[in-house]
């Protein structure tokens, strides 16, 4: 669910997620209880990675993570016995920023350009905004029908769950 933000006291309690209607852009809002340096090393420790991206019925393994800035990394999601992977580059990662090229490898010449902000809001409030940019409009607009919402909503609301039982520490 998601709560308008026309006040600092309104927040996104589920992702928003949006199609920008000027450039093939995708963006994401979510805001978490936690801080910036939790959500950024959520989002760079492989361990913790695995453990909450993608939708509730598959399983990820990180096959290679080298987080930092031009580093690289693939995952691989594995749900009834069938495989799919994706892949990438970090190119650049900071305290409360991070550039990733993501890329699924059934389609690897459909290459989107994320970068995700992570916004201290007070009051133990962080907002996710990330955003994809996209090859072209037809590639964004696969990948909002390829059921990444599933995966989004199923994944922060598995984030959340580690957040509040302490499993995220600031690095």
């Amino acid at each position: 669910m998601t709560t308008s933000t026309s006040s600092s006291s309104e927040r996104y309690l589920g992702a928003a997620i949006e199609a920008d209607p000027t450039v093939p852009m995708i963006h994401i809002r979510r805001d978490f209880r936690a801080t910036p340096a939790q959500l950024m090393r959520a989002h760079t420790d492989p361990e913790l990675f695995a453990r909450w991206i993608g939708p509730d019925s598959v399983a990820m393994r990180i096959d290679h993570w080298d987080c930092r800035t031009l580093g690289s990394y693939r995952y691989v999601g594995e749900r009834d016995g069938e495989e799919f992977a994706f892949r990438g580059t970090f190119p650049e990662i900071s305290e409360h920023r991070l550039v990733q090229t993501f890329t699924w490898e059934g389609m690897p010449e459909a290459i989107a350009l994320e970068t995700m902000t992570f916004t201290d809001l007070g009051d133990g409030w962080t907002r996710l905004h990330a955003q994809s940019l996209c090859d072209s409009f037809e590639g964004r607009d696969g990948m909002l029908s390829s059921g990444m919402d599933v995966g989004v909503h199923e994944g922060y609301a598995k984030l959340d769950r580690l957040l509040a039982a302490g499993e995220v520490a600031a690095s």
